[in-house]
Protein backbone atom coordinates (compact mmCIF):
# COMPACT_ATOMS: atom_id res chain seq x y z
CA UNK A 1 0.00 0.00 0.00
CA UNK A 2 1.36 3.12 -0.85
CA UNK A 3 2.35 6.09 2.00
CA UNK A 4 -0.17 8.66 1.77
CA UNK A 5 0.71 12.26 2.52
CA UNK A 6 1.14 13.13 6.22
CA UNK A 7 0.06 16.76 6.95
CA UNK A 8 0.95 17.93 10.46
CA UNK A 9 -1.98 20.37 12.39
CA UNK A 10 -1.73 24.02 12.36
CA UNK A 11 -0.12 25.50 15.07
CA UNK A 12 -2.47 28.69 15.85
CA UNK A 13 -4.88 27.20 18.22
CA UNK A 14 -6.20 29.62 20.07
CA UNK A 15 -7.89 29.32 23.49
CA UNK A 16 -9.31 32.56 23.26
CA UNK A 17 -10.55 31.99 20.11
CA UNK A 18 -12.28 28.80 21.09
CA UNK A 19 -13.84 30.17 24.31
CA UNK A 20 -15.15 32.99 21.57
CA UNK A 21 -16.51 30.84 19.42
CA UNK A 22 -18.70 29.21 22.76
CA UNK A 23 -20.23 32.92 23.11
CA UNK A 24 -20.96 33.32 19.36
CA UNK A 25 -22.41 29.42 19.37
CA UNK A 26 -24.43 30.03 22.60
CA UNK A 27 -26.23 33.35 20.70
CA UNK A 28 -26.51 31.79 17.38
CA UNK A 29 -28.00 28.94 19.06
CA UNK A 30 -30.55 31.11 20.88
CA UNK A 31 -31.42 33.14 17.78
CA UNK A 32 -32.19 30.15 15.64
CA UNK A 33 -34.45 28.73 18.37
CA UNK A 34 -36.31 32.28 18.76
CA UNK A 35 -36.74 32.66 15.25
CA UNK A 36 -38.05 29.47 15.27
CA UNK A 37 -40.55 29.63 18.00
CA UNK A 38 -41.55 32.92 16.41
CA UNK A 39 -42.12 31.34 13.21
CA UNK A 40 -44.22 28.28 14.31
CA UNK A 41 -46.06 30.86 16.61
CA UNK A 42 -47.43 32.97 13.53
CA UNK A 43 -49.37 32.81 10.53
CA UNK A 44 -46.05 31.57 8.66
CA UNK A 45 -46.56 28.30 10.48
CA UNK A 46 -47.95 26.01 8.17
CA UNK A 47 -44.44 27.19 5.86
CA UNK A 48 -42.41 26.20 8.54
CA UNK A 49 -43.85 22.80 9.12
CA UNK A 50 -44.29 22.19 5.37
CA UNK A 51 -40.06 23.01 5.23
CA UNK A 52 -39.42 20.78 8.30
CA UNK A 53 -41.56 17.98 7.08
CA UNK A 54 -40.30 17.96 3.58
CA UNK A 55 -38.95 14.59 2.34
CA UNK A 56 -35.63 14.54 1.41
CA UNK A 57 -35.47 10.26 1.35
CA UNK A 58 -32.65 8.62 -0.84
CA UNK A 59 -34.34 4.94 -1.82
CA UNK A 60 -31.64 3.92 -3.48
CA UNK A 61 -29.32 4.18 -0.68
CA UNK A 62 -31.94 2.31 1.69
CA UNK A 63 -32.65 5.97 3.38
CA UNK A 64 -36.98 6.24 3.75
CA UNK A 65 -39.05 9.19 5.41
CA UNK A 66 -36.07 11.08 5.98
CA UNK A 67 -37.56 14.55 6.51
CA UNK A 68 -35.33 18.34 6.36
CA UNK A 69 -36.25 18.14 10.52
CA UNK A 70 -34.72 14.65 10.51
CA UNK A 71 -31.77 15.18 8.77
CA UNK A 72 -30.93 18.41 10.81
CA UNK A 73 -31.01 15.78 13.84
CA UNK A 74 -29.38 12.51 12.18
CA UNK A 75 -27.13 14.05 10.20
CA UNK A 76 -25.97 17.56 10.36
CA UNK A 77 -25.93 17.47 14.40
CA UNK A 78 -23.60 14.44 13.75
CA UNK A 79 -20.92 17.45 13.39
CA UNK A 80 -21.90 18.90 16.78
CA UNK A 81 -21.04 15.11 18.31
CA UNK A 82 -17.96 14.60 16.45
CA UNK A 83 -16.63 18.00 18.08
CA UNK A 84 -17.71 16.36 21.41
CA UNK A 85 -16.44 13.34 20.71
CA UNK A 86 -12.66 15.24 20.26
CA UNK A 87 -13.46 16.99 23.62
CA UNK A 88 -14.29 13.89 25.33
CA UNK A 89 -10.87 12.18 24.27
CA UNK A 90 -8.92 15.67 25.31
CA UNK A 91 -10.13 15.41 28.42
CA UNK A 92 -9.56 11.68 28.88
CA UNK A 93 -6.27 12.42 27.60
CA UNK A 94 -5.00 15.40 29.13
CA UNK A 95 -7.77 17.25 30.36
CA UNK A 96 -9.70 16.96 33.84
CA UNK A 97 -11.00 13.49 33.35
CA UNK A 98 -7.34 12.25 33.04
CA UNK A 99 -6.78 12.65 37.01
CA UNK A 100 -9.33 10.55 38.87
CA UNK A 101 -8.85 12.78 41.98
CA UNK A 102 -9.86 15.92 40.15
CA UNK A 103 -12.43 13.94 38.28
CA UNK A 104 -14.12 12.35 41.25
CA UNK A 105 -16.42 14.78 42.76
CA UNK A 106 -17.72 16.77 39.30
CA UNK A 107 -18.40 12.93 37.59
CA UNK A 108 -20.36 12.04 40.64
CA UNK A 109 -22.21 14.96 40.55
CA UNK A 110 -22.48 14.49 36.67
CA UNK A 111 -24.46 10.90 37.46
CA UNK A 112 -26.20 12.60 40.22
CA UNK A 113 -27.51 15.52 38.04
CA UNK A 114 -28.57 12.86 35.80
CA UNK A 115 -30.33 10.45 38.10
CA UNK A 116 -32.70 13.11 40.21
CA UNK A 117 -34.26 14.73 36.98
CA UNK A 118 -34.95 11.13 35.78
CA UNK A 119 -36.70 10.65 38.80
CA UNK A 120 -38.67 13.88 38.58
CA UNK A 121 -40.11 13.08 35.38
CA UNK A 122 -40.97 9.93 35.84
CA UNK A 123 -42.73 10.85 39.66
CA UNK A 124 -44.44 13.87 37.10
CA UNK A 125 -45.60 11.67 34.37
CA UNK A 126 -46.81 8.71 36.53
CA UNK A 127 -48.78 10.97 39.12
CA UNK A 128 -50.62 12.12 36.53
CA UNK A 129 -51.54 9.27 35.11
CA UNK A 130 -49.83 10.21 31.67
CA UNK A 131 -48.45 7.19 29.77
CA UNK A 132 -45.21 8.89 28.54
CA UNK A 133 -42.57 7.26 30.28
CA UNK A 134 -40.26 6.55 27.54
CA UNK A 135 -39.56 10.76 27.93
CA UNK A 136 -37.58 9.76 31.13
CA UNK A 137 -34.03 11.31 29.89
CA UNK A 138 -35.08 14.32 28.11
CA UNK A 139 -33.87 16.75 31.48
CA UNK A 140 -30.76 14.60 31.92
CA UNK A 141 -28.55 16.18 29.78
CA UNK A 142 -26.52 19.57 30.13
CA UNK A 143 -26.04 22.39 27.40
CA UNK A 144 -22.45 22.62 27.58
CA UNK A 145 -22.72 25.20 24.64
CA UNK A 146 -24.73 27.57 26.55
CA UNK A 147 -23.57 26.87 30.02
CA UNK A 148 -19.81 27.99 29.35
CA UNK A 149 -21.31 31.14 27.04
CA UNK A 150 -23.18 32.05 30.13
CA UNK A 151 -20.25 31.40 32.75
CA UNK A 152 -17.99 33.27 29.85
CA UNK A 153 -20.22 36.60 29.87
CA UNK A 154 -21.84 36.39 33.39
CA UNK A 155 -19.49 34.63 35.86
CA UNK A 156 -15.86 35.97 34.51
CA UNK A 157 -14.70 36.75 38.19
CA UNK A 158 -15.01 33.25 39.41
CA UNK A 159 -11.99 30.91 40.58
CA UNK A 160 -10.92 28.73 37.58
CA UNK A 161 -11.64 25.60 39.43
CA UNK A 162 -15.35 26.71 38.95
CA UNK A 163 -15.21 26.20 34.99
CA UNK A 164 -13.07 23.57 35.68
CA UNK A 165 -15.48 21.71 37.30
CA UNK A 166 -18.35 22.64 35.09
CA UNK A 167 -16.45 21.76 32.23
CA UNK A 168 -15.94 17.96 33.88
CA UNK A 169 -19.38 17.78 34.66
CA UNK A 170 -21.08 18.71 31.41
CA UNK A 171 -18.41 16.48 29.37
CA UNK A 172 -19.16 13.74 31.82
CA UNK A 173 -23.47 14.41 31.13
CA UNK A 174 -22.53 14.18 27.44
CA UNK A 175 -20.86 11.16 27.86
CA UNK A 176 -23.68 9.33 30.00
CA UNK A 177 -26.44 11.81 27.62
CA UNK A 178 -24.10 9.82 24.56
CA UNK A 179 -24.71 6.74 26.27
CA UNK A 180 -28.63 6.51 26.93
CA UNK A 181 -28.83 7.49 23.49
CA UNK A 182 -27.43 4.71 22.02
CA UNK A 183 -29.21 2.20 24.50
CA UNK A 184 -32.22 2.89 25.29
CA UNK A 185 -33.33 4.93 21.98
CA UNK A 186 -32.67 2.61 19.24
CA UNK A 187 -35.28 0.87 17.79
CA UNK A 188 -33.66 -2.09 16.08
CA UNK A 189 -30.43 -3.35 15.68
CA UNK A 190 -28.77 -4.27 12.26
CA UNK A 191 -25.63 -5.89 13.69
CA UNK A 192 -24.15 -6.52 10.17
CA UNK A 193 -25.02 -2.33 9.79
CA UNK A 194 -23.30 -1.82 13.09
CA UNK A 195 -19.95 -3.79 12.42
CA UNK A 196 -19.42 -2.08 9.12
CA UNK A 197 -20.00 0.90 10.61
CA UNK A 198 -16.96 -0.26 13.43
CA UNK A 199 -14.76 -1.54 10.97
CA UNK A 200 -14.90 1.80 8.80
CA UNK A 201 -14.51 4.02 12.26
CA UNK A 202 -11.67 1.62 13.33
CA UNK A 203 -9.89 2.38 9.01
CA UNK A 204 -10.31 6.28 10.51
CA UNK A 205 -8.35 5.48 13.82
CA UNK A 206 -5.39 3.91 11.67
CA UNK A 207 -5.28 7.12 9.48
CA UNK A 208 -5.75 9.48 11.94
CA UNK A 209 -3.19 7.68 14.36
CA UNK A 210 -0.98 6.79 11.31
CA UNK A 211 -0.55 10.81 10.23
CA UNK A 212 -2.77 10.37 7.29
CA UNK A 213 -5.38 12.95 7.96
CA UNK A 214 -6.03 14.82 4.35
CA UNK A 215 -9.26 15.68 4.27
CA UNK A 216 -10.27 14.15 0.90
CA UNK A 217 -9.49 10.40 3.05
CA UNK A 218 -10.86 11.31 6.57
CA UNK A 219 -14.16 12.76 5.29
CA UNK A 220 -15.57 10.29 3.16
CA UNK A 221 -14.50 7.60 5.72
CA UNK A 222 -16.53 9.73 8.39
CA UNK A 223 -19.88 9.92 5.65
CA UNK A 224 -19.43 6.25 5.35
CA UNK A 225 -19.30 5.64 8.90
CA UNK A 226 -22.31 7.82 9.40
CA UNK A 227 -24.62 5.74 6.68
CA UNK A 228 -23.68 2.41 8.55
CA UNK A 229 -24.64 3.42 11.64
CA UNK A 230 -27.89 5.13 10.12
CA UNK A 231 -28.36 1.73 8.78
CA UNK A 232 -27.57 -0.84 12.12
CA UNK A 233 -30.75 1.36 13.79
CA UNK A 234 -28.54 3.07 16.74
CA UNK A 235 -29.01 6.86 16.06
CA UNK A 236 -26.74 7.79 13.37
CA UNK A 237 -24.63 10.66 15.85
CA UNK A 238 -23.05 8.11 17.64
CA UNK A 239 -20.85 7.49 14.89
CA UNK A 240 -19.71 11.38 15.29
CA UNK A 241 -19.15 10.90 18.83
CA UNK A 242 -16.56 7.20 18.08
CA UNK A 243 -14.95 9.22 15.17
CA UNK A 244 -13.97 11.93 17.25
CA UNK A 245 -12.98 9.77 20.20
CA UNK A 246 -10.41 8.38 17.53
CA UNK A 247 -8.56 11.27 16.97
CA UNK A 248 -5.16 11.16 19.01
CA UNK A 249 -5.35 13.94 21.85
CA UNK A 250 -1.26 13.98 21.90
CA UNK A 251 1.36 16.19 19.62
CA UNK A 252 3.10 13.68 17.03
CA UNK A 253 6.91 14.35 17.04
CA UNK A 254 7.54 17.82 15.55
CA UNK A 255 4.02 18.94 16.43
CA UNK A 256 3.45 21.72 18.70
CA UNK A 257 -0.37 20.59 19.28
CA UNK A 258 -2.34 17.36 18.53
CA UNK A 259 -4.38 16.45 15.78
CA UNK A 260 -7.25 16.61 18.13
CA UNK A 261 -6.88 20.33 19.25
CA UNK A 262 -6.29 21.07 15.40
CA UNK A 263 -9.64 19.11 14.08
CA UNK A 264 -11.37 20.45 17.47
CA UNK A 265 -10.27 23.94 16.37
CA UNK A 266 -11.27 23.22 12.71
CA UNK A 267 -14.70 21.84 13.33
CA UNK A 268 -15.59 23.74 15.99
CA UNK A 269 -16.88 26.15 13.96
CA UNK A 270 -18.97 24.72 11.86
CA UNK A 271 -20.28 22.69 14.67
CA UNK A 272 -21.26 26.01 16.56
CA UNK A 273 -21.91 28.49 13.25
CA UNK A 274 -24.04 25.53 11.73
CA UNK A 275 -24.94 22.18 12.57
CA UNK A 276 -26.46 23.47 16.15
CA UNK A 277 -28.27 26.21 14.59
CA UNK A 278 -29.93 24.43 12.28
CA UNK A 279 -30.95 22.10 14.69
CA UNK A 280 -31.95 24.19 16.94
CA UNK A 281 -34.19 26.15 14.04
CA UNK A 282 -36.28 22.91 13.20
CA UNK A 283 -35.99 21.39 17.00
CA UNK A 284 -37.56 24.25 18.78
CA UNK A 285 -40.25 25.62 16.70
CA UNK A 286 -42.94 24.90 19.01
CA UNK A 287 -46.61 26.09 19.06
CA UNK A 288 -46.90 28.01 22.43
CA UNK A 289 -50.95 26.29 22.37
CA UNK A 290 -49.84 22.94 21.90
CA UNK A 291 -52.85 20.56 20.08
CA UNK A 292 -56.59 21.86 20.65
CA UNK A 293 -55.49 23.48 24.32
CA UNK A 294 -54.28 27.30 24.96
CA UNK A 295 -50.87 27.72 26.20
CA UNK A 296 -51.98 27.95 29.76
CA UNK A 297 -53.37 24.73 29.76
CA UNK A 298 -49.73 23.35 27.82
CA UNK A 299 -48.25 24.21 30.76
CA UNK A 300 -49.86 21.77 33.33
CA UNK A 301 -49.32 18.90 30.76
CA UNK A 302 -47.72 16.09 32.54
CA UNK A 303 -45.05 15.77 30.04
CA UNK A 304 -44.35 19.54 29.94
CA UNK A 305 -43.86 19.58 33.61
CA UNK A 306 -42.19 17.08 33.75
CA UNK A 307 -39.21 17.66 31.62
CA UNK A 308 -39.66 21.23 32.71
CA UNK A 309 -39.29 20.47 36.50
CA UNK A 310 -36.74 18.00 35.80
CA UNK A 311 -34.47 20.95 33.88
CA UNK A 312 -35.57 23.30 36.41
CA UNK A 313 -35.54 21.82 39.46
CA UNK A 314 -34.36 18.47 39.45
CA UNK A 315 -30.84 19.13 37.38
CA UNK A 316 -30.00 21.60 40.05
CA UNK A 317 -30.98 19.34 43.08
CA UNK A 318 -29.21 16.42 41.60
CA UNK A 319 -25.59 18.29 41.45
CA UNK A 320 -26.23 19.63 44.51
CA UNK A 321 -27.49 17.27 46.97
CA UNK A 322 -24.63 14.69 45.12
CA UNK A 323 -21.44 17.32 46.35
CA UNK A 324 -23.24 17.88 49.45
CA UNK A 325 -23.08 14.42 50.68
CA UNK A 326 -19.83 13.30 48.91
CA UNK A 327 -17.42 16.40 49.41
CA UNK A 328 -16.24 15.28 52.41
CA UNK A 329 -14.91 12.23 51.81
CA UNK A 330 -11.40 11.94 50.39
CA UNK A 331 -11.86 10.71 47.36
CA UNK A 332 -14.60 13.42 46.23
CA UNK A 333 -12.45 16.65 47.90
CA UNK A 334 -13.87 19.74 46.35
CA UNK A 335 -11.44 22.26 45.82
CA UNK A 336 -10.39 24.94 48.38
CA UNK A 337 -11.49 27.80 46.14
CA UNK A 338 -14.93 26.58 45.84
CA UNK A 339 -17.85 26.15 48.10
CA UNK A 340 -21.44 24.57 48.39
CA UNK A 341 -22.72 27.60 47.39
CA UNK A 342 -21.19 28.07 44.00
CA UNK A 343 -22.11 24.85 43.34
CA UNK A 344 -25.53 25.61 44.35
CA UNK A 345 -24.71 28.34 41.10
CA UNK A 346 -23.20 25.74 39.02
CA UNK A 347 -26.21 23.55 39.26
CA UNK A 348 -28.68 26.51 38.02
CA UNK A 349 -25.97 25.97 34.39
CA UNK A 350 -26.50 21.99 34.21
CA UNK A 351 -30.38 22.92 34.19
CA UNK A 352 -29.58 24.13 30.44
CA UNK A 353 -30.62 21.13 28.57
CA UNK A 354 -31.47 22.86 25.39
CA UNK A 355 -29.18 20.32 22.60
CA UNK A 356 -29.58 16.79 23.47
CA UNK A 357 -32.48 17.33 25.24
CA UNK A 358 -34.23 18.12 22.33
CA UNK A 359 -32.98 15.41 20.49
CA UNK A 360 -33.81 12.49 23.27
CA UNK A 361 -37.37 14.46 22.91
CA UNK A 362 -37.39 14.09 19.04
CA UNK A 363 -36.17 10.13 19.83
CA UNK A 364 -38.22 9.54 22.69
CA UNK A 365 -41.80 10.60 20.78
CA UNK A 366 -40.76 10.86 17.33
CA UNK A 367 -44.06 8.89 16.78
CA UNK A 368 -46.02 11.56 18.76
CA UNK A 369 -46.08 14.89 17.36
CA UNK A 370 -47.86 16.35 20.32
CA UNK A 371 -45.73 14.43 23.16
CA UNK A 372 -43.07 15.75 21.31
CA UNK A 373 -43.91 19.33 21.15
CA UNK A 374 -45.35 19.09 24.79
CA UNK A 375 -41.56 17.76 25.49
CA UNK A 376 -39.74 20.63 23.57
CA UNK A 377 -41.80 23.41 25.02
CA UNK A 378 -40.98 21.79 28.24
CA UNK A 379 -36.79 21.79 27.17
CA UNK A 380 -37.20 25.56 26.37
CA UNK A 381 -39.02 27.29 28.82
CA UNK A 382 -36.89 25.31 31.84
CA UNK A 383 -33.74 26.18 30.13
CA UNK A 384 -34.86 29.61 29.98
CA UNK A 385 -35.38 29.94 33.08
CA UNK A 386 -32.61 27.90 34.50
CA UNK A 387 -30.53 30.83 32.35
CA UNK A 388 -32.00 33.17 33.88
CA UNK A 389 -31.69 31.96 37.89
CA UNK A 390 -27.79 31.11 36.64
CA UNK A 391 -27.24 34.33 35.36
CA UNK A 392 -28.08 35.52 39.20
CA UNK A 393 -26.16 33.34 41.16
CA UNK A 394 -23.23 33.77 39.07
CA UNK A 395 -23.24 37.38 39.76
CA UNK A 396 -24.12 36.63 43.22
CA UNK A 397 -21.08 34.47 43.65
CA UNK A 398 -18.82 36.76 41.72
CA UNK A 399 -19.47 39.08 43.95
CA UNK A 400 -18.97 37.29 46.89
CA UNK A 401 -15.57 36.04 45.59
CA UNK A 402 -14.21 39.62 45.06
CA UNK A 403 -15.21 40.13 48.54
CA UNK A 404 -13.42 37.25 49.95
CA UNK A 405 -10.06 38.37 47.96
CA UNK A 406 -10.60 42.04 49.27
CA UNK A 407 -11.05 40.91 53.16
CA UNK A 408 -7.84 37.84 52.10
CA UNK A 409 -5.82 40.85 50.67
CA UNK A 410 -5.32 39.31 47.51
CA UNK A 411 -6.71 42.29 45.73
CA UNK A 412 -5.83 45.81 46.50
CA UNK A 413 -8.12 48.68 46.36
CA UNK A 414 -7.26 51.00 43.85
Amino acid sequence: MAMLPKRRPDDTFSLRERLNSRKVGGTLLLVAAVIAMILANTPLASTYTAIKDFELAIPALGIDHMTVGHWASDGVLAIFFFVVGIELKREFVTGQLSDPRKAALPIAAAVGGMAVPAIVYAVVVSTMGMDALEGWAIPVATDIAFALALLAVFGKGLPSPFRAFLLTLAVMDDLLGITVIAIFYTESLSLWWLAASLVTIALYALCVNRGWNPRWLLIPLGIVAWYFMLRSGVHATIAGVLLGLMVPALPRAGDKISLAEDMEHDWNALSQGVALPLFAFFAAGVPFAVGDGTFIEALTHPVFLGVFLGLFIGKPLGVFFTVLVLHRLPMFRLDSSLNLKDIAALGGLAGIGFTVSLLIGELAFRGNTELLDYAHLGVIIGSLAAAVVAIGTLRLRERAHKVDELKSGKVRMP
